[in-house]
């Protein structure tokens, strides 16, 4: 693995977010929603360089395709429940968004509930794979290089490396 975002690097980015953040929320509460199981360690450390009051949620988000005879397979995106959001303030929280594709759809599921806002976070934004026409409010890094591994994100399919402090890309067909 190499690191490409450092530990310093990282928290040096996440303050500057929780800045803008902070600043365009003012006192208003923030009900910050930490997408699982990716977006935890940067939702820990983002919260508590708030300056806003914050109220967080986490929500799990598990993709199932589906497939019919003659048809296309089918996408089903499953999320747990956030409790009554109407009129409040939403800041929806990844690590990395990558096709959009599921951001995208929960963001258009909050808004059909009526909150004041509905903002988007991630620490690392990979425009460029992006599937659907979807832009983060607030993104941390840009990057285009391979699969990442660290501050949260799972580097393995046994969720390796996660716990690591800084983020390092894994080679094409490493696993670290």
């Amino acid at each position: 693995m190499k690191v490409v975002f450092s530990e310093d690097q990282i928290q040096a980015r996440v303050r500057e977010m929780a800045h803008q953040i902070s600043r365009d929320y003012g006192n208003e509460v923030v009900h910050a929603v930490g997408i699982l199981d990716d977006g935890f360690v940067f939702l820990a450390d983002l919260v508590r360089k708030l300056s806003c009051p914050v109220v967080c949620h986490f929500l799990k988000m598990e993709a199932a395709d589906t497939a019919e005879a003659g048809h296309q397979p089918r996408r089903n995106i499953m999320y747990g429940p956030v409790g009554d959001i109407s009129g409040k303030n939403i800041l929806l929280v990844d690590a990395l968004v990558d096709s959009g594709i599921t951001l995208d759809h929960l963001v258009q599921q909050m808004l059909f509930r009526k909150p004041k806002s509905v903002r988007t976070a991630a620490l690392v934004d990979r425009q460029e794979r992006r599937r659907v026409d979807f832009h983060l409010d607030y993104a941390g890094f840009q990057w285009s290089g391979n699969l990442l591994a660290g501050y949260g994100l799972e580097g393995s399919k046994d969720g390796l490396y996660r716990n690591l402090p800084y983020i390092a890309e894994i080679a094409p067909g490493g696993t670290g």
